[in-house]
């Protein structure tokens, strides 16, 4: 069984992804933390049962040897929603029945959280980064539980791609209502949101 659990932003800069967001969605960002392993950083925000989170390069970290997740090796132009993640409590069992190319069970840490994660690894997921990023959190610790909630909630997620009934078939284990998988000529994500200035949206 696989559950939505965050949403990725991507930015060129942490700096210019938080203030996109906190611009769009009218509420202030908590601060993150950084990821040794990966060469990123992040700052995030609640979304009551999931989190939203803005990730870039962290400049001050070494290149790592290997493609940085959510292919942000190859990231340009402004911020952007650009993946999803979806957690599970089996990951191995989960990565059995996912497409190849969705990445490999890694052992991560950041501050005292600590979870597995498929990585990809070319960096990019399967279906043009359009299949969720799988993540298996490790003990009770997670983000959303001790992030500030500022009323906002995600209300619909829609992931439109050309092979959306082949993708929609890969994620059978996922049943959430607000996400919505369509078919389109382009791939493409845009999340709404409701808050306490009204709906908004970001894509």
């Amino acid at each position: 069984m696989l559950h939505l659990d965050h949403l990725a932003i991507s930015a060129a800069t942490l700096e210019d992804g938080a203030n996109w967001v906190e611009t769009a969605l009218g509420v202030p960002l908590a601060g993150g933390g950084k990821h040794p392993h990966m060469g990123t950083h992040n700052r995030l925000l609640s979304l009551g049962d999931l989190y939203l989170e803005v990730i870039a390069i962290d400049p001050a970290a070494p290149k790592p040897a290997h493609p940085r997740w959510f292919d942000l090796d190859h990231f340009r132009g402004p911020p952007r929603l650009t993946n999803w993640i979806c957690r599970t409590d089996d990951l191995d069992a989960a990565l059995a029945a996912a497409p190849p190319g969705t990445g490999t069970a890694t052992d991560l840490s950041r501050g005292d959280y600590r979870w597995r994660f498929a990585v990809p690894a070319s960096g990019c997921l399967p279906f043009d980064d359009c299949h969720p990023a799988l993540i298996q959190w490790q003990g009770e610790l997670h983000p959303a539980k001790s992030l500030r909630d500022h009323g906002i909630r995600l209300t619909r997620l829609e992931i439109t791609h050309p092979e959306a009934p082949t993708l929609r078939s890969a994620l059978k284990g996922l049943t959430d209502p607000r996400v919505q998988i369509q078919l389109g000529p382009y791939r493409g994500f845009r999340a709404t949101f409701d808050t306490p200035h009204g709906p908004r949206v970001l894509t």
